[in-house]
């Protein structure tokens, strides 16, 4: 797919790998709708992308957590572009890793909510608009926790193993559309995730998200016969 003029809607896109992801589209000449929670940080990364070379960039706050306020931001984005060419659903949130008896109950309903729950919100809000072009991705960046079960990481895993489910078969059901489906599976990445939960990990080992953001728009640029819809990345 030529990226130039494409709109793509990014969630989780004021910081890591979002804001990554971003600043490369930017210099496709993609028109970007940029979500996240953080107005600042949302304000600074849409600069930048204008600067990158995207003729349009739109930071919208957005909780995954509240299903009004995914209702309302993809009704403006609708509005704002006139339709939608991808989706990236990218924010996530990590807890502490520990025994599930360790985990609040707060913070396992937060991760399941921004996770899965919002994730398959915010797809079905755009879903009928994705399949009105000949051509449209949904692209689930998803985690390695969503193919390997590791210790301390219940909850999360659990999401994550959800998210793989959900774009197996979204890829399934739209295989007659335009809507080409697919899945992220990366390692950890260096980003600030890990600290956001009061967890202190040594980042610096990981993947960098420049890196994969590189993978993501390589995938999307592939014409619809060479499409990848498994992006498995190690160390």
């Amino acid at each position: 797919m030529d990226l130039t003029n494409k709109r793509i809607l990014v969630t989780g896109g004021s910081d890591g790998i979002g804001k990554h992801i971003c600043l490369k589209l930017a210099a496709t000449g993609a028109r970007l709708a940029i979500l996240g929670r953080n107005a600042e940080r949302l304000e600074a990364v849409a600069q930048a992308c204008k600067e990158a070379g995207a003729p349009e960039a739109l930071p919208l706050t957005c909780d995954l957590q509240d299903p009004a306020a995914i209702s309302a931001v993809t009704a403006d984005v609708l509005e704002s572009f006139g339709g939608l060419d991808i989706v990236i659903n990218n924010a996530g949130i990590w807890h502490k890793a520990g025994p599930l008896d360790t985990i609040a109950p707060e913070m396992l309903q937060a991760t399941v909510q921004t996770n899965l729950t919002g994730l398959m919100q915010m797809t079905q809000a755009l879903l009928p608009a994705l399949r009105e072009n000949d051509e449209s991705i949904v692209l689930n960046v998803v985690s390695k926790s969503g193919v390997v079960a590791q210790v301390g990481q219940s909850v999360y895993t659990a999401t994550k193993y959800g998210v793989r489910g959900f774009t197996e078969v979204l890829k399934a059901d739209e295989a007659e559309t335009g809507v080409r489906v697919g899945g992220l599976y990366q390692s950890g990445t260096n980003t600030e995730m890990f600290a956001k939960a009061g967890e202190d990990v040594p980042n610096h080992i990981f993947t960098e998200p420049d890196d994969l953001a590189d993978v993501v728009v390589f995938v999307l640029s592939r014409p619809p016969k060479l499409w990848i819809h498994d992006i498995r990345i190690e160390l």
